[in-house]
Order: C-alpha cells, then structure tokens, then sequence
C-alpha cells in the first residue's frame, strides 16, 4: 500500500513506461488560490492539459472575489467541468443586467449595477461531476453525489444522489436513507489513506457491516 501516491503529487497516474499522466492531476498539489479550498485525494482531468488549474476549472473566480469554492476529498472531476463562481453573476432584478461598474466611471462597491455577494459553492465528498458539467453559483453538493455529463446544476443536493440534464434533476438516490444515513456517520473519507485501502472491497462493493466494523 505504501506505493499509493502521496496527496501532495502533482500526477498521481503513473502511464505504462512509467511516465505521468500530465492530464490528471492532484488538485491540492496544483491550485494555491485564496478564494479555493480542495480536499486530499480530490483529483481532475483534462483532455489538454492546461497552464492554470484555477483558472480551469473556476474562470470567474478571482483573488478577490467575496465566495469560496469548497471541494471535499477523493473528488473526481472530469474533463471540462467549470465552476460558475458567484463573481460571474450580474444584476437582473433591475430593468438592464449590464454590469456598467465593471468598466470604470468610478468604484466598483456599491454601485447600483453590481449584484450583491453571492454564496459560497460547496461539493462534499466523493462526488464524481462527469464530463462538461456546469455547477452554477452557491450550489451546494452533498457526500457522494454524482453529476452526468453536461448536466448544469444548481441548488442543493441531497447526499448519494445522482442528478442530470439542465437544468439538472435528481435521477434517484444511489442507497436507501438508512444506509445513507450510516455512510454519512462513517465517513470513510476521513479515514487514514492506509485504513481505506485495507477496506477498498468493502467501500467500492458497499458492504456496510464491513465499515461499521472497520471505524470501530
């Protein structure tokens, strides 16, 4: 077990001549941003690798920006994923959503065009967001969701849940609320990296009683 990668290597995938998978990589390792918060393990990839992961994965949120983007650990986050941080919204109450402070005539805080400060996005743990998915400002994910492929979220998601389409829906629950509930009280994600892989057959085969038995 000693040969899993550390949570702080850049390419934690190792290709068959050995090589890194320079298209995938730690997000921890790779994004020192003030306004973003990544849990161990959490990776992301891209088709094209790019120079910036910040920039990649939440182009409007900048250094600053009010809200946070808050990603729990062991994420997988596929190519093409984007945050929309809520430093991308503009004023729509009003009868024109042109953001006029942006460009100038004097400060940007508290002029009548900008919108007030939006919420912080939060995705819990091990959640798996497929591929070209958008998650919109101040959405908040719970442990375990999954997110299909081009699915645009928004709103709270209820813990294990798989959603999809735009905008996205819930498509079921992945467990039943009891055991939802125990997943939720075991929280193998914050478990020493050597106890989860001792229990990998028992965390990817959800056997239930075999985690109960290993948090004790």
């Amino acid at each position: 077990m000693s040969d899993f990668p550390d949570p702080t290597e850049t390419h934690p995938i190792r290709l068959a001549d050995g090589a890194a998978h320079l298209g995938t990589v730690f997000l921890r390792a790779v994004i020192d941003h003030p306004r973003i918060e990544i849990g161990e393990y959490t990776y992301a990839s891209a088709h094209k690798p790019p120079e910036c992961w910040a920039s990649q994965i939440a182009p409007y949120l900048y250094d600053f920006s009010p809200e946070k983007l808050i990603i729990g650990r062991f994420c997988q986050i596929a190519s093409g994923v984007q945050f929309v941080t809520a430093s991308a919204n503009h004023r729509y109450d009003g009868f024109s959503s042109f953001p006029f402070a942006v460009f100038g005539a004097g400060p940007r805080d508290g002029r009548p065009s900008m919108p007030e400060t939006g919420r912080d996005t939060f995705v819990g743990h091990d959640c798996w967001i497929g591929t070209d998915a958008t998650i919109l400002p101040g959405a908040c994910l719970g442990n375990g969701v999954i997110v299909g492929a081009g699915a645009v979220v928004t709103g709270n998601v209820p813990a294990f849940s798989i959603v999809a389409g735009n905008p996205a829906r819930v498509i079921r629950a992945r467990f039943e609320r009891s055991t939802i509930a125990r997943l939720e009280a075991i929280a193998w994600w914050d478990w020493p990296i050597d106890r989860i892989l001792a229990n990998e057959a028992a965390i990817c085969g959800a056997d239930i009683e075999a985690l109960e038995r290993a948090k004790d």
